[in-house]
């Protein structure tokens, strides 16, 4: 941890946090000090750090909630379009600097708690991770919330309030352990519940066709109760709502059931309802066909429904009597954006809410509910693609099953009407997929149900168009765009990374802050000296002070001056830790063929988790943690070569590697991964990519120039050819004599000697079943990190790629995204008008 600057440095010190005023910290220490006080039991005299953080958290919330109230009023007196943004998965991080942050109080917060005799990164350290989601999509939609409200655009994140996120991560023997993440344990400072909004949630019952129309009758209930949490943008007053919604089971839940007297075993069961909104289903990129899973899909879609329609009958503040009855204009007022095919049952549920209860015409309602509609896609892997049974719906969700056969039914009738005799196409094309099992195509239900459907990075988009949606492209080709994902340069450089944002303020300013592609006027400065040594030294304090972190966390110490070289990532065979495994057990071999050969010194980290269920994956962590035993511990590699796996990775572990990386390796199959931000958060904290030609890996070579990334292997039309041609993986390993020592070493049990045939499932995977073309890519990735050896040797020309890299980064900031969203998908126009303060009387 660092150390406390001293009251001198305090003064002087000028940062792109802003300068702390006496009157703020002055302010900040009484309201620290008057929550601690209520915070305290009358029986407990003496504070823990964790009555800090909440004295501290509680303090910072105070900032908030007058800028919350003030926002919502001002959204209802404008009313605005507002954008709905709808996610299974939202992966918050810690909220207390974010916040701190966003309202430009970090100094005055720094100052006070100093003045106290504390030390802000300790209570910080204390926060736990809002960890509900699993990585890429729900980390996009956090980043979204940061940027929505920072362009002042008025909306909201609606998601679930998993009891338990993302599971805790824990090493044992090498192995994955998971740990149930109990993060609400000692309650969440940031949330607000609103009991006053809760709502009902219906499943299974039957449908009754009516002369009044359908009734969907003999439901079950499950309440959602709604908790909001506070998403402030940056310095410009704006706060926006999360709002996540948690299952309560009804007074009466089951009790008509136990008519026999057993009132206890009745309020038991209560945990059935509840076990809705428990635990975040923990894939990545794999669809898992369960009931729980698609009730969840459905609270969320269902409670989220109800409210957007209740915002949009009553136009005052605080007011719930409807003033709008007529659903013309509720596409001009709410844009619904499906974040992947998780919310998809928003549409049939737009449609029964339509129909069925607002008693709209069927033709009208289905112009409705696509105005409104947009639907974003994150993957290309079939085995992610979301396909329910009929059976399942026709249970749980009988009148949604029925709209689905009438929606599928008119787009049949559309197509093959254009396509006359065409019955493949008919078939490729159905929302319903005949089989032995009947399947709902969910990725179709939300193109047919959508105005716009988007991919997110060029390269996936183009694949979209081209391959997965083909046919529904060449049907409407006006719907399919590209939305290349993007981070929030508040957390991902003002924030982890302080050092950096302040030299680059030095520089250019602060309004990169909010328009990062200003960093473009640092290339004015890749020859200036002076620029260069600063540069590398923020990148070396990064780094000591990540390696004193790893020391004290895990009792590893490591060679601050060694290539700090960074994988991580959810675990998964598309992103190819394996190859990364190879490249480790050569650079091993070839030191320890050759020990007096100098060569550069390397810290391999790799870090991510295994879905529970996923064997390939837990057996490439235990492979890893297995070559890291060995070649840690081997005398004649010292301090040339280290292997770390990094546990429990998340998003307060990110926020310290990535700004420490020397090297990001983003190495997956071109072709599989629809973007990453993983790869931008490196870029724009100053480490170098080793990357193939995939994701947003190729419009950062096209920004920075392909030669100042590290480029290497198939393309997609090569992965193509060889598709064609056949992948024959014996092929590499009797061609290239380092791959196949390595594949020999895994195999003979060399790294895991106790248990020889530790790895057989995986070289057996490698050699006769790798959909992923480990061994294809294998001799290009290590004659690519040759080069990264060579330009590592001359650190003023790594320096210089390095400045250039961050200065072309400003296209994948979240807020360029978020800005194309809203004019090209929603409609409506970002707004840098600041909202005034709760202190000045409003206009």
């Amino acid at each position: 941890m660092a150390a406390p600057l001293s009251d001198g440095d305090r003064r002087k010190q000028i940062s792109v946090r802003g300068i702390a005023g006496l009157g703020d910290v002055a302010e900040v220490r009484k309201s620290f000090n008057r929550h601690l006080h209520f915070t305290l039991v009358k029986d407990r005299n003496v504070a823990t750090p964790r009555d800090y953080y909440f004295a501290l958290a509680h303090t910072v919330r105070d900032h908030l909630v007058g800028r919350w109230i003030r926002t919502q009023q001002h959204y209802y007196e404008r009313d605005p379009k507002r954008i709905y943004y709808l996610s299974l998965e939202f992966y918050m991080g810690r909220t207390l600097q974010n916040t701190m942050v966003n309202l430009g109080l970090q100094n005055a917060c720094d100052e006070a708690i100093y003045q106290l005799g504390l030390d802000l990164e300790e209570l910080e350290e204390i926060e736990e991770d809002a960890g509900l989601g699993n990585g890429g999509l729900g980390r996009l939609a956090a980043c979204f919330l940061d940027s929505m409200a920072t362009l002042g655009l008025a909306a909201y994140g609606y998601g679930i309030r998993y009891e338990f996120g993302i599971f805790n991560q824990k090493i044992v023997d090498g192995w994955q352990v998971e740990e149930a993440d109990d993060w609400l344990r000692y309650g969440n400072p940031w949330e607000k519940a609103r009991p006053e909004y809760m709502l009902p949630v219906h499943f299974y019952g039957r449908v009754d066709h009516t002369p009044e129309g359908v009734k969907w009758i003999d439901t079950q209930v499950v309440l959602a109760m709604p908790y909001d949490t506070p998403v402030p943008g940056y310095k410009n007053n704006t706060v926006n709502t999360m709002r996540l919604w948690s299952a309560k089971a009804p007074n009466d839940f089951n009790l008509q059931e136990f008519n026999m007297g057993d009132y206890i075993e009745a309020v038991l069961d209560r945990n059935l309802a509840e076990n809705i909104s428990r635990v975040l289903y923990p894939n990545d990129n794999f669809f898992e066909g369960k009931e729980l899973r698609l009730k969840q899909e459905y609270f969320v879609v269902a409670a989220t429904l109800q409210d957007i329609i209740r915002r949009f009958k009553s136009s005052k503040f605080g007011c719930r009597d409807p003033v709008r009855t007529c659903f013309e204009t509720f596409p001009d007022k709410v844009a619904i954006q499906l974040n992947d095919t998780h919310p998809a049952l928003s549409i049939p549920e737009l449609m029964r809410i339509l129909v069925d209860v607002e008693k709209v015409d069927w033709d009208k309602a289905w112009e409705i509910t696509k105005r409104t509609c947009a639907y974003t896609n994150h993957t290309v892997l079939p085995e992610a693609l979301e396909r329910w049974p009929v059976s399942m719906f026709e249970k749980l969700l009988p009148r949604h099953l029925e709209i689905i056969y009438a929606l599928n039914q008119m787009h049949l009738d559309r197509v093959a009407a254009l396509y006359p005799g065409d019955i493949d196409r008919l078939r490729r094309m159905s929302v319903i997929e005949e089989g032995d099992c009947k399947r709902i195509n969910m990725a179709h239900l939300c193109v047919i149900g959508s105005h716009a459907v988007n991919g997110v990075a060029r390269i996936h988009s183009n694949i979209v168009k081209n391959s997965v949606f083909k046919d529904f492209y060449e049907l409407e080709p006006e719907k399919f765009q590209n939305k290349t994902n993007g981070i929030t340069p508040r957390r991902w450089l003002l924030l982890c990374n302080p050092g950096l944002a302040d030299i680059i303020a030095e520089k250019i300013g602060e309004g990169f802050i909010t328009d990062l592609s200003q960093l473009k006027k640092l290339l004015d400065f890749i020859n200036n000296e002076t620029f260069i040594r600063d540069v590398a030294k923020v990148k070396q304090e990064n780094k000591l002070k990540f390696a004193a972190y790893l020391e004290e966390q895990y009792k590893v110490k490591i060679n601050p001056s060694s290539m700090f070289d960074v994988q991580v990532k959810r675990i998964h065979e598309y992103k190819r830790q394996l190859l990364n495994c190879l490249h480790a057990i050569t650079l091993y071999n070839r030191i320890r063929s050759n020990p007096s050969k100098s060569c550069v010194p390397r810290t391999i980290m790799i870090g991510g988790k295994a879905a529970p269920g996923y064997h390939m994956a837990k057996m490439i962590i235990k492979l890893i943690t297995s070559i890291g035993d060995v070649i840690n511990n081997d005398p004649y590699v010292g301090d040339k070569l280290k292997v770390i796996f990094l546990e429990n990775y998340r998003v307060s572990l990110a926020e310290k590697v990535i700004p420490a990386a020397d090297l990001s390796q983003q190495i997956s199959t071109a072709g599989t991964e629809a973007s990453g931000t993983g790869n931008m958060k490196f870029m724009v904290n100053g480490a170098l990519t080793i990357g193939t030609m995939d994701g947003a890996n190729v419009e950062m070579a096209e920004e920075a120039g392909e030669e100042n990334l590290f480029i290497f292997g198939m393309r997609v039309e090569d992965v193509e050819a060889l598709d064609r041609k056949g992948y024959n993986a014996q092929e590499y390993y009797e061609r290239l004599p380092e791959l196949r020592q390595a594949i020999d070493q895994i195999s003979s049990g060399f790294f895991s000697p106790r248990d020889p045939g530790c790895f057989r499932d995986v070289v057996n995977m490698l050699m006769h079943h790798d959909r992923f073309k480990v061994f294809a890519d294998y001799e290009a990735y290590i004659k690519c990190q040759g080069q990264v050896d060579q330009l590592f040797m001359d650190p003023r020309e790594w320096t210089k790629k390095v400045i250039r890299n961050i200065a072309c980064s400003g296209k994948f900031s979240s807020d360029r995204t978020i800005t194309e969203y809203a004019r090209e998908i929603w409609g409506v126009e970002p707004s840098a008008t600041k909202i005034p303060p709760p202190n000045l009387p409003r206009d």
